[in-house]
């Protein structure tokens, strides 16, 4: 790894932040000003990697049946919906994005602003129109997050941010956070998690070292490789595969280097990579306006050429 190269490429862009840990070493700790350090912000999209996590949490402890179950078990009244599709969606489904809504995140059908303008992001999730067979194709969807955390609402008898203070947070050492509410008072599953730059990478060395903290195993291992594995293909301008909530790609550099990776992904510059083979975690958050924003793929251009 060159650490000069990767701060020398970084600098000019003015992140709020970029951590690295190799093989249990904090390598490299960059922060735009000394306040960022201790300030939470929003993770954004990045929530939905931290619910996948609870999610498996929750399948290990038995409080959730297999992944195969289908939503109707949460939600009885798609028993009595016209699209018999419905009927077939799946926890995995919703893991995957795959569930066959017709549902575009931004633009188009503009389903997440709309959602998010509801009464009930719940119902109004469930009762978007189908578009395919669930698990034919992946479709961004923040409305399924949404269901999720819903689900493990109901399945373990208390608040999402709690189960991840008892299960998660708690033994993580993860204490100062922030966690948004819909009308219904359910935890957005697809956004509004606030953490620090710190916390994150705690998060991102828990799944490098297989769901394992401190002695304890906080996600089994078999449950944890099923949700960062491959799981389906996206679709362009996206790069990879979808996983439970995670993103999946290869990195190939100069001399047919390369190597595979997962990472947890927030609009704005938010970013948890996890690359098991070099025993690295990198960290990125960002808050600038985005006609000032750096490029997209800071990992890919700046970071994982010198690692």
């Amino acid at each position: 790894m060159n650490l000069s190269s990767i701060s020398a490429a970084i600098q000019p862009l003015q992140l709020r932040s970029c951590l690295i840990n190799r093989e249990g070493h904090l390598v490299l700790e960059h922060y735009r000003n000394t306040q960022v350090a201790d300030q939470i912000a929003k993770t954004n999209s990045c929530t939905k990697s931290f619910l996948s996590a609870l999610i498996c949490i929750a399948f290990d402890l038995g409080m959730l049946p297999p992944p195969d179950t289908r939503i109707r078990t949460f939600f009885p009244h798609l028993d009595a919906d016209s699209d018999e599709r419905k009927r077939e969606i799946t926890l995995r489904h919703l893991l995957t994005m795959s569930g066959g809504w017709n549902w575009t995140e931004f633009g188009e059908h503009n389903s997440f602003p709309r959602m998010t303008r509801s009464r009930d992001w719940v119902r109004f999730a469930l009762e978007q129109p189908m578009v395919d067979r669930p698990g034919d194709r992946m479709e961004y969807n923040s409305g399924g997050s949404q269901l999720l955390s819903a689900i493990l609402f109901q399945a373990a008898g208390m608040p999402t941010a709690r189960f991840a203070e008892e299960n998660l947070f708690g033994p993580l050492g993860i204490e100062t956070y922030r966690w948004e509410l819909d009308p219904q008072g359910i935890h957005t599953g697809g956004f509004g998690l606030w953490l620090r730059p710190t916390d994150m990478m705690k998060f991102g060395l828990l799944y490098l070292q297989q769901g394992a903290w401190n002695g304890r195993q906080l996600i089994s291992q078999e449950r944890l490789k099923e949700s960062v594995h491959p799981a389906i293909d996206v679709e362009a301008p996206n790069r990879g595969c979808y996983a439970w909530h995670w993103w999946t790609d290869v990195y190939t550099g100069e001399r047919d280097t390369s190597f595979e990776f997962f990472y947890a992904r927030g609009y704005g510059g938010q970013f948890i990579y996890v690359i098991p083979s070099l025993e690295t975690v990198v960290v990125l958050t960002d808050d600038k306006r985005k006609r000032d924003r750096p490029p997209a793929e800071v990992f890919r251009l700046y970071i994982a050429p010198h690692l």
